[in-house]
């Protein structure tokens, strides 16, 4: 039925007029009501002070939006009586509360239209208990906003950029419900409140949740199964719900400061992703696969720590009482308890609780799947100490099932071995068991797992837990287009060579490793020589020649770097520097000439790539002539002529860094002959009358031995310099990218992106020798103990780097 037209026309006058009064009239008595609002959903129901000596009530509910009954209505009422102290009629500059008060502006909302409105002007008082703003300084005037502060709120600091833009400063506070935007126009106002609010806020006693409270009950309560019986009765909060949860289990800060997590994941407030959190967990009891969704919620937590609590407190909420126990849907609660328990390590609170929820599972339902599970989470929680990675796919599924997982290991020259590890086994555990599997318990060398790709190897350090490194494996294999990384056992530190018998399987992973260096190109010697190898790699891999025989590609038997060398280098034409020349540059390239450059960059290429196919025909050639001469040489002999060969350079036995020498600086001194001491900077000067080092940065090879630390240029057999290891002083990174060497009267600073191996790999020399460093001149020297020799057949690597120079040792 339609309404009359002067019913019509009185209500649209009534919300006319009602808009003219909220924008520009009556600004009092609408703020009025939003203070009173504000008031009302500031009161915090599942929040509790932790001064509150009171008896917890056993009727608390799990924290929803709406609820009934006097009793929460009583408890707010006190609540906010506590909180939210009353103002008298009284002038607002007679506050005796009042820590901080001024005028600032405050954000208003507008319409669809008008999304934000130019700040308004109000007063602003900041007492020990709330934020309140009022609409003039003057006496009786009306308090339209208050803010009640608590250990929960946050304030952030004035942001330059929202200057840049809007030319205010501002200043963010955040409460349960709320957000004030203030602006001013002076930075120094702006960190005065700033200050004054933090500091408020820092004064607050910490608020605890029921939960927490609740878990501190049982804990005291846990000799009493009946007072036990009757909290869990009495209060769902700590058993399985199927409703949403739309409050976290434990106190976040309010807003959203430091908690976004690097990388292209997206965080919003703790608060609300612990929520979303439980409703992904939900989601797990009727989800027919439930890994992905597991690994998912395990990256969060890694990804925003402070939430790991409170995961498992779900998780035990969850888990406790649920409808169908040993069902599906709860045995996936269980599994991903399992793989928390695995991956993050709670707070002792929380660790305590849970204990006590295992111990209780397992006396409620014996001999259950869900009383495996709770020791298998009773003994992970013993050995996990934190992971970099969360767990792969493969290791989830093993967890899921309670077993081990199978690492497959690769060895030069030796058949692959499998390894059956868990979540906590490390790079060293798994050294340690292949030395003894392979018999290498009496050799005097070193070894170590690497990470091995086509592009890079690197050690794996000895703390490092495997299942970290094989979910790497799993996340780099989407990414890249070259062979997957594989885990491989090598030589770590050569120290002696020599008297390794040929028939033992570590001749096998020296000459594995030989062939190795020879193709990176780190063994400088002839193109005779490198072909003499390739013939000699064939020869022990095939035995005399056939044309039958597998042949392997060249790149697997000579350096690629020669054949590359032996092309002629593209000549590059100096940019024009005549006006005009770069538009003319880009004009060209766009249209039909620059179609006719890209022709002939691509007819180049292709000539080159010609040549170099011819270049490795003719290589290829003089190899299998060489391969011919060596008809009845045994496998064993063609191994040890190759190494014999490889023996004459003298950097064998070392390993080879890349570095970009920057400065050689000589020690601490008097500068220019006056009294103050120094550091003088010089420039590149030579590193020993034999060495004549040009100045400017130099790339160079830093080899490291069991004996000695050399410098090579790349591609000559003889090293520039070399320095024992009692002539060196000290060394030590002086930053990520720069690694310090002191030699007697000199500093040499290299450019180089492996400071960290090169650190592990000089200490781990040093403590295999029994050798220690010697103390600085200007240092004292203060019993410093010996440094711990290694189990024999095993390298210290990645750890923590013990001969760190002291701090005052470096100087800018």
């Amino acid at each position: 039925m339609p309404f009359p037209g002067g019913l019509w026309w009185l209500l649209c006058c009534r919300q006319g007029f009602t808009l003219l009064r909220r924008d520009y009239g009556e600004a009092d008595r609408e703020a009025d009501g939003e203070a009173e609002e504000e008031e009302e959903e500031e009161a915090s129901f599942e929040l509790r002070a932790q001064g509150d000596q009171g008896s917890l009530e056993v009727s608390l509910s799990q924290p929803a939006r709406s609820s009934s009954g006097s009793e929460r209505s009583l408890l707010v009422a006190e609540e906010m009586r506590s909180l939210i102290v009353e103002k008298g009629p009284g002038p607002v500059e007679d506050d005796p509360d009042a820590l901080v008060k001024g005028w600032l502006q405050r954000e208003v909302r507008g319409g669809v239209k008008t999304p934000w409105i130019r700040p308004r002007k109000y007063w602003f008082v900041l007492t020990p208990d709330s934020l309140d703003y009022y609409s003039s300084n003057e006496k009786g005037a009306r308090r339209l906003g208050s803010l009640v502060l608590t250990s929960l709120c946050s304030v952030l600091w004035p942001d330059k950029q929202t200057y840049k833009e809007t030319g205010y400063w501002s200043v963010t506070v955040f409460g349960r419900k709320h957000c004030y935007r203030l602006y001013t126009e002076q930075l120094s106002e702006a960190v005065r409140w700033v200050c004054a609010v933090q500091k408020v806020i820092d004064s607050k006693v910490p608020v605890q949740t029921p939960t927490q409270l609740l878990m501190r009950d049982v804990e005291e309560h846990c000799s009493s199964p009946e007072v036990l019986e009757q909290i869990y009765r009495c209060n769902p909060i700590l058993r399985y719900t199927s409703s949403p949860l739309y409050a976290p289990l434990l106190p976040f800060p309010y807003g959203s400061l430091d908690q976004s997590a690097p990388g292209p994941r997206s965080y919003t407030a703790l608060r609300d992703e612990a929520v979303k959190l439980f409703n992904s967990l939900q989601q797990l009891e009727s989800e027919r696969d439930p890994v992905p969704l597991m690994q998912g919620v395990l990256q969060t937590c890694l990804d925003l720590p402070p939430l790991v609590d409170e995961i498992y407190c779900q998780l035990v909420k969850q888990t406790t009482e649920p409808p169908a126990p040993g069902g599906q849907g709860d045995l996936h609660y269980w599994q991903l308890l399992t793989c928390m328990s695995c991956t993050f390590l709670p707070s002792p609170p929380v660790l305590r609780f849970l204990r006590f929820h295992l111990d209780r599972t397992e006396s409620r339902f014996p001999a259950s799947e869900m009383a495996k599970y709770a020791c298998f989470i009773r003994e992970a929680l013993g050995k996990t100490k934190g992971r970099e990675c969360v767990p792969s796919l493969e290791e989830i599924l093993v967890l899921m099932r309670r077993q081990e997982m199978i690492c497959t290991v690769h060895c030069p020259g030796a058949p692959t071995c499998s390894v059956a590890i868990s979540s906590h086994t490390t790079a060293e555990e798994v050294a340690r068991e292949l030395v003894s599997r392979l018999g290498l318990s009496q050799s005097p060398n070193l070894f170590a797992l690497y990470e091995q790709s086509r592009r890079r190897e690197q050690p794996v350090g000895s703390t490092t837990l495997l299942a970290d490194v094989l979910t790497r494996f799993e996340n780099l294999a989407g990414e890249e287009q070259d062979p997957p990384c594989r885990l491989c056992f090598k030589h770590y530190g050569f120290l002696d060579t020599d008297n390794v018998p040929r028939d033992s399987l570590e001749f096998a992973l020296l000459f594995e490793q030989a062939h190795e260096m020879v193709l990176r190109g780190y063994v400088p010697t002839s193109e005779e020589t490198l072909q003499t190898l390739a013939a000699l790699r064939l020869q022990s891999l095939n035995s005399d020649f056939s044309t039958h025989a597998p042949f392997p590609r060249l790149e697997e038997l000579f350096p690629p770097r020669v054949l590359h060398a032996r092309l002629p280098t593209p000549r590059h034409r100096p940019p024009s520097k005549r006006r005009g020349a770069r538009l003319r540059a880009g004009l060209l390239a766009g249209g039909l000439w620059g179609q006719a450059l890209a022709k002939q960059q691509a007819e180049r290429d292709q000539r080159l790539r010609g040549r170099l196919r011819e270049e490795g025909a003719t290589t290829m050639a003089a190899i299998v002539e060489k391969w011919k001469l060596l008809q009845g040489m045994g496998r064993p002999e063609a191994m040890a002529a190759y190494l014999a060969l490889v023996r004459e350079w003298p950097g064998f036995g070392s390993t080879l860094f890349d570095v970009d020498l920057r400065v050689v600086r000589p020690w601490r001194g008097r500068v220019g002959g006056g009294g103050e001491w120094g550091w003088p900077w010089v420039a590149l000067m030579p590193l020993s009358p034999q060495s004549p080092v040009a100045a400017g940065p130099q790339r160079l090879w830093l080899s490291i031995g069991a004996k000695a630390v050399s410098l090579y240029k790349p591609g000559e057999p003889e090293p520039l310099d070399s320095f024992c290891y009692g002539r060196i002083s000290s060394f030590g990174a002086s930053d990520s990218s720069t690694f310090r060497l002191s030699v007697e009267d000199r500093d040499l600073l290299f450019e180089t992106s492996q400071v960290d191996e090169i650190a592990q790999l000089l200490n781990t020399y040093l403590a295999s020798a029994g050798t220690r460093r010697p103390p600085r001149p200007q240092e004292v020297a203060t019993s410093p103990s010996d440094p711990t020799v290694p189990p024999r057949g095993l390298c210290l690597t990645a750890g923590p780097w013990q001969h760190r120079p002291p701090l005052d040792s470096f100087h800018s």
